[in-house]
Formats: structure tokens, C-alpha cells, sequence
């Protein structure tokens, strides 16, 4: 058999040198990787590991709502939270890409991408931006520039926001419609460089949006919000050679 597939290479050079190319790619310096291939001590009680935080104790009474099931997360929204749920990393980049394969269950189902920095203060909770994805549409938010900015997030509270305010914000929100098949795993890929997030589901460009908010200079952590469940794996980020100084 061996023999067999050298002689086959030997025969489709071109072929051969392209697909190597296409996995030659190179997206920068790695800075965190999981495959979530560990198992729970137990299963009363949240254990995800690796570094990763929840806001199951604040937001669902401290009931679990991620598991970690057949070498995957599964993160399912505990019938008594308030709030989606929240699964964060620490990965600080600049420019960068952020990889990994989802799969959500059913066609109501959500799974939102959250880059943040927590220390920057012009937003709520850190919100730079983040990108939704459902099996209908793909909506790309630069809720530092928009809905989270402090001086709108305050507005928006106090029930002062003008109608030109509330157009600038709507204007921060980019809609792009995108079938998505439940029950399936997905791959996908967000590329971030300068004020630009692309993002490609299953190798296919899917969306595209330049915003100022996008362009905040030090993104210093993933966060993964989910109104419903879904199923997350094998993610990756890397950081951009400008992003590491090399």
C-alpha cells in the first residue's frame, strides 16, 4: 500500500505542491490551544480546566451549565440563569486568528464569539466585539464603537439615548445571511487585522466588516456566550507576527 501511494504522488506533482500550499498558511504564533480531550473527576459541579472561567456562579446560581462530554465542551443555559453563558480565555493578540469547530444542535440555537479586553474602560464588561452564528445568519457587532460603549451603555440605561444615537449604534451591527446545518460540526475561522474581522465557516468566506472598534489594540480574552447550547472544540488562537514582535 505504501508503495502503491508514493507512485500515486509521484504521478500528480501539481496536485501534490497544491494542497501542501493550502496547508501552509502560516497564521502566527500560537498562544492557546484546547482539544478538550480530559475527563471530569465529577459531574455535580463545573470542572472545565485548561484555565477556562464561566459566570455560571453569578448568573445561574452556580448550577452547571458546561460539560465536558465525548472530548468536547458541551455548554447548555441552565433553566434558572438570567443571562447567556459566558465561557472565557485569557489569549492576548492584537492581530490574530481564532479557530475552532462548533455544532449546534438545533436551528434555534446560538453560538456567540466575544473578543474582549477587560481592562479598557470606554466599554461595558470589556466588549469589543462579537460575532453571532446561527444556522440562519452570521451578525458581526463592534459593541466598543456601538452598544457598549460607555457613554451609549449609560444612556441606553438611564433611557436617554437619541434617535441619531440608537441609528449610529444599529449602524455597528452587520447582518449576513448564512445557512448553517444543525446537528452538523462546523470549522471556523476569524481573522482579525487592523480595524478588519473576516470570518469562513467550512473554508468559505461568510463575512466581512471594517470598524473602528475592531482596531483596539490589545484583545486579552475569548469569550464564548450561548442563550441555548451548543457544542464547542479543538480552539486555537494565534497571534499575528506584529501582534508578537517577530
Amino acid at each position: 500500500m505504501k508503495h502503491i501511494l508514493v507512485a500515486a504522488l509521484a504521478l500528480f506533482p501539481p496536485i501534490t505542491c497544491f494542497l501542501s500550499l493550502g496547508h501552509a498558511e502560516d497564521r502566527g504564533k500560537l498562544i492557546f490551544e484546547d482539544k478538550f480531550d480530559r475527563n471530569e473527576s465529577q459531574e455535580t459541579t463545573e470542572e472545565i480546566g485548561n484555565g477556562w472561567t464561566t459566570n455560571s456562579k453569578t448568573r445561574a446560581g452556580g448550577n452547571k451549565q458546561v460539560d465536558l462530554k465525548d472530548g468536547a465542551m458541551h455548554i447548555t443555559m441552565h433553566a434558572t440563569a438570567d443571562h447567556a453563558v459566558g465561557v472565557g480565555h485569557a489569549a492576548e493578540f492584537r492581530d490574530g486568528t481564532v479557530e475552532m469547530r462548533f455544532m449546534l444542535e438545533d436551528a434555534q440555537d446560538v453560538l456567540g464569539v466575544d473578543i474582549a479586553d477587560p481592562e479598557c474602560k470606554e466599554v461595558h464588561s470589556g466588549h469589543l466585539f462579537k460575532i453571532d452564528f446561527g444556522t440562519k445568519q452570521v451578525v458581526v457587532d463592534d459593541k466598543k464603537s456601538g452598544q457598549m460603549n460607555m457613554k451609549f451603555y449609560e444612556a441606553r440605561k438611564a433611557k436617554t439615548l437619541t434617535p441619531d444615537q440608537q441609528a449610529f449604534i444599529a449602524s455597528k451591527k452587520k447582518t449576513f445571511p448564512n445557512t448553517l446545518e444543525a446537528g452538523k460540526w462546523h470549522d471556523l475561522l476569524i481573522k482579525v487585522a487592523g480595524d478588519t474581522v473576516s470570518v469562513s465557516i467550512d473554508g468559505k468566506p461568510v463575512a466581512s466588516v471594517t470598524s473602528e472598534g475592531v482596531a483596539h489594540p490589545t484583545k486579552r480574552m475569548i469569550r464564548l456566550s450561548v442563550p441555548r447550547q451548543a457544542w464547542v472544540d479543538d480552539v486555537k488562537v494565534f497571534a499575528a507576527a506584529a501582534s508578537t514582535g517577530k
